[in-house]
């Protein structure tokens, strides 16, 4: 079994789970499939894991070894690993299993995408000289990382706002299942914080990579240009909550968009703008 089988297995995993997950949702029946979904979601990470080792390994065996991170196929199986892995961390950590009908959906999607779309390259390709450098895993999971959890938060400020504007009290709505307006706050808020300080890491990872790269920490690509309005879109929503008291609604909303500066930096700049990031696309 190579590792796009396994892939393959992951993707159809993650769209098992979220089903399991919005069941839960829906049904309220945390007590009779929560153990299940968590073990098909761990499970399926597992898988995943597997099967970006052995891509690895078959980069080796193909004489043009290095770690798979390096196109955009690449790269969205990375980012649904790094969504189930927070995810998984979240739930132990807070106990509650609704978030994973906000959650995991991402990374099924992401890997639906990766496993269906016919306009990305999904064999292994020798490297392009200015990923030749050891900072390229450094630079890679600690953007991707900081992405993960963007997603997250975005999942979490979606949970928020239906709460909010839909929801009622009596126990029968689907909606009053969701956690207290405070725990989304609040988890909303960590995960927020956990993925900028991710993301700033990744954009000195990058700056310190371009200098060996391109002989300059910064030229204003497309690409570096939008991971700082990107930056600044999460730095300013975390200002105004610990300056200005904002919660709620509102870092529910900048949640949202956060995450959608997010999904333009990384797919959108690839291929709608030309820059020293192209190669990223294929």
């Amino acid at each position: 079994m190579d590792s796009s089988q396994l892939l393959g297995i992951t993707t159809f995993t993650y769209l098992f789970s979220t089903l399991l997950y919005v069941f839960i949702f829906i049904f309220k029946a945390e007590k009779n499939l929560g153990l299940a979904a968590t073990l098909f979601t761990a499970g399926a990470l597992i898988i995943q894991t597997v099967g970006i080792g052995l891509r690895w390994q078959e980069s080796y065996q193909m004489g043009i070894g290095h770690a798979p991170l390096t196109n955009m196929y690449e790269s969205v199986v990375f980012f649904a690993w790094t969504i189930i892995f927070i995810y998984l961390i979240i739930e132990w950590k807070f106990k509650t299993k609704i978030i994973g009908a906000f959650a995991v959906p991402f990374a099924a999607v992401a890997m639906m995408y990766a496993s269906l779309s016919t306009n990305i390259n999904k064999t292994i390709n020798p490297l392009v000289p200015a990923l030749q450098s050891n900072w390229l895993i450094a630079h890679v999971v600690t953007c991707f990382i900081g992405y993960a959890a963007f997603a997250v938060a975005a999942g979490l400020g979606l949970m928020y706002l239906l709460k909010y504007h839909f929801g009622s009290d009596s126990e029968k709505s689907v909606l009053s299942r969701l956690p207290d307006f405070k725990v989304i706050d609040d988890i909303t808020h960590k995960t927020m914080v956990f993925g900028f300080l991710w993301l700033s890491a990744g954009i000195i990872t990058g700056a310190i990579w371009a200098n060996s790269a391109w002989g300059t920490y910064w030229s204003w690509d497309p690409k570096e240009t939008w991971s700082l309005i990107t930056w600044f879109v999460y730095a300013v929503t975390l200002h105004a909550r610990y300056t200005r008291g904002w919660s709620g609604g509102r870092i529910a909303w900048l949640a949202l968009l956060g995450f959608i500066s997010v999904l333009f930096t990384y797919y959108g700049v690839n291929f709608l703008l030309s820059g020293l990031h192209s190669y990223g696309s294929s």
